[in-house]
């Protein structure tokens, strides 16, 4: 069966960058740990992986619209435009493009939508046809695990691959109730606020009851809770508008075909790649 493998590069740059014990130069002083770490991790994960096709998405600098949904979306991150050079991850970022062009690995860098939607769009769309394994740390992701999409969280020799098993065993719901989840619980990372009283203990429980967010909102007089079920009915616009913010889809356009993103791995090192690319 064919395989995609989807890079949050993103995610995958801050990892590397911000997970390095030290800041690495080469020999004409040039910090390199960010590209060193993101394509030697790359790397493994297409060892481990064996993909058919490849592609890796970033998140361009423009417009959010879940901004427009609200304001404090994400209004919580760093801006990088005000960082010095040598704690900025962006600083390697034109390093790391060569490096995925150097092994002829596709890459964008996102225009009118975020990475999560595009990288959704794919998963969505191609599932039916074949292995779909995005990589990132990213939990929205989880929403879209289905058996033939998963999740892989790399780290290292303890890099997890998410299934819907993993889902059900760690949250007690599916992940097509993962997205209802996030918008009652909230989300710390993007700075959504959830539902008071509402912990994923009590999320899980009111999903298992009630199926979905919706149906949760049309019965809130049924939970049993006082509590809570004054904070669901206070928070009901809240709600629903969290879950907009949270639950990805396909209406993202596809910038490559398959025929495009089709990847077969050379068994180059690291270290070439690094050479290839004037690092080394």
């Amino acid at each position: 069966m064919n395989k995609l493998l989807i890079i949050d590069g993103s995610n995958l740059l801050f990892q590397m960058f911000f997970g390095m014990p030290a800041r690495i130069v080469n020999e004409k002083g040039k910090a390199i740990q960010g590209t060193l770490g993101f394509v030697g991790g790359l790397l493994k994960i297409i060892r481990k992986v064996g993909p058919t096709h490849i592609f890796a998405v970033f998140d361009g600098e423009h417009k959010n619209n879940r901004q427009e949904l609200n304001s404090d979306y994400k209004a919580n991150r760093i801006d990088y435009n005000m960082i010095s050079e040598d704690k900025n991850p962006f600083s390697q970022l034109k390093d790391i493009y060569a490096g995925l062009d150097y092994l002829s690995v596709k890459h964008i860098e996102t225009a009118d939508c975020e990475a999560d939607d595009l990288i959704a769009s794919y998963a969505l769309s191609y599932n039916k046809y074949m292995e779909i394994i995005i990589v990132s740390l990213d939990s929205d992701f989880f929403q879209l695990i289905t058996s033939t999409v998963s999740v892989l969280r790399y780290r290292g020799e303890k890099t997890v691959v998410c299934t819907p098993e993993y889902i059900t065993d760690r949250f007690g719901i599916t992940p097509g109730q993962y997205a209802d989840f996030k918008a009652l619980t909230g989300d710390t990372a993007d700075n959504i606020k959830g539902a008071e009283k509402v912990g994923v203990k009590t999320a899980a429980m009111l999903l298992n009851e009630f199926g979905t967010l919706e149906n949760i909102l049309a019965n809130a007089e049924h939970i049993k809770k006082p509590s809570v079920r004054e904070s669901i009915i206070r928070n009901t616009e809240k709600l629903r508008i969290n879950y907009k913010m949270i639950r990805l889809d396909a209406s993202a356009p596809l910038p490559f075909s398959m025929q495009e993103l089709k990847y077969c791995y050379n068994k180059i090192t690291t270290g070439e790649v690094l050479k290839g690319i004037g690092l080394r």
